[in-house]
């Protein structure tokens, strides 16, 4: 065999780099190849996953009509919830141990009384619903979020219940005037919520949806009229029930709601309205509940009043509110909570007594679980219309309020 010159040697390496190149290449091309199935096999993974949880979350199927489990997440306000089902999340262990204070910024959250657009209010309402709480509109809009007991029923529809003594029904528009008014979520969980029976209940959870409008205390089954609505403001997280201990008592059965059944959130059991405490208790750094309760006409609180109070903050609650006398009850401290048994009247055609027209905001700072302060804003309703006071009237409505502590067992 001859030696190869010094040219052919050079042409077969230069053939060798050539085939080994080729080689690196083909095997670069295989890793890419392989790398790009992947990720196309993981995004049609994904698009799968993701039309199966639309298909099976509420949140994302568009199943809605529950009222009052609202999330909403806003900087100073509330005022953006709607009605809706929310997606339900695990808890983090940072979130489980964020403590008393929550996300340590304060919460200034304010209560008005009973609200209907009867006589007088109607007037008001049908010719601008603006104007029915343009008075008081100021002072709820200062805080980060405002709250009354929405006691009517808001419907075109329905009958009175027979032999009811009064029964309350209101236009849609009522919900544009609580909003104009800075109300930011409602109560439906009273004596007049069903009055004109559960087509216009219906009708009040359907336009409530329609106006964006959250309401809590009432729903199409148990578990929705239970649910708490709620919202991040600071990033503390508010959890606000609803419910009543007060209902005729030929209506009970028929306007509480159950599996399946729509109604109210009635109180008379405390036992399952406190498992929804503890329940909202274990997400939320502040539990509201406004619970409608009472005797009428009474400027001290009833024994169940002050029973029903206790049972709810020990499940869980921090500030618990109420309506239902037509007049004012006392407020105060009960240890670390805050109760006020009776906030009267709101918005309400009804000047047969100067109680019935004393009224006012009752505003609650509180930082997580720690209630930082409270005051009372008096006003006086004129013409069916919340209206502050002013000067020596305001100082005496205040010092008035103070009074009714006194037969209360609740502390400044």
């Amino acid at each position: 065999m001859q030696p190869l010159s010094p040219e052919e040697r050079h042409l077969r390496r230069d053939a060798k780099r050539r085939r080994i190149r080729r080689r690196r290449i083909g095997a670069l091309a295989f890793v890419v190849l392989v790398a790009l199935g992947l990720v196309a096999g993981l995004a049609i993974s994904g698009a799968w996953a993701g039309r199966d949880a639309a298909a099976t979350d509420p949140a994302t199927a568009g199943t809605t009509g529950t009222t009052g489990t609202a999330t909403t997440t806003t900087g100073t306000t509330g005022t953006t919830a709607t009605e809706a089902t929310t997606k339900t999340t695990k808890t983090t262990p940072q979130e489980e141990s964020r403590g008393r204070l929550g996300s340590g910024r304060a919460v200034t959250l304010a209560f008005g009384g009973d609200v209907h657009f009867e006589g007088i209010v109607r007037s008001k309402l049908n010719a601008s619903p603006a104007s029915v709480m343009s008075a008081i509109a100021p002072v709820l809009k200062k805080s980060d979020l405002a709250m009354v007991n929405l006691e009517t029923t808001v419907s075109y529809r329905g009958a009175p219940i027979p032999g009811k003594t009064y029964t309350f029904r209101a236009p849609p528009s009522a919900f544009q005037a609580l909003e104009a008014g800075g109300v930011d979520v409602a109560t439906i969980a009273n004596n007049h919520g069903i009055d004109y029976g559960l087509t216009s209940f219906l009708d009040t959870l359907r336009y409530a949806k329609r106006y964006h409008f959250p309401l809590v205390g009432g729903g199409r089954n148990a578990a929705q009229a239970y649910a708490p609505y709620r919202v991040t403001i600071k990033g503390q997280r508010i959890a606000i029930l609803g419910a009543s201990q007060v209902i005729d008592s030929n209506l009970i059965s028929s306007w509480t709601a159950g599996a399946g059944k729509p109604g109210i959130a009635a109180a008379y059991d405390m036992a399952r309205l406190t498992s929804a405490v503890r329940a909202a208790r274990k997400k939320a750094d502040t539990v509201v509940v406004y619970l409608h309760f009472g005797t009428e006409r009474q400027s001290c609180p009833s024994s169940m009043q002050i029973v029903a109070a206790r049972k709810l903050i020990a499940a869980g609650a921090d500030i618990v509110v109420g309506s239902h006398a037509h007049q004012q009850q006392g407020a105060g401290r009960l240890g670390r909570a805050f109760v006020d048994h009776g906030l009267g009247n709101f918005v309400w055609y009804s000047q047969n007594s100067a109680a019935s027209v004393t009224t006012g905001v009752l505003k609650v700072t509180v930082t997580g679980r720690r209630i930082d302060g409270y005051k009372w804003v008096p006003a006086k309703i004129v013409g069916g219309s919340p209206t502050p006071l002013g000067g020596n009237s305001r100082s005496a409505a205040i010092s008035s309020w103070r009074g009714l502590r006194s037969c209360t067992n609740l502390k400044r």
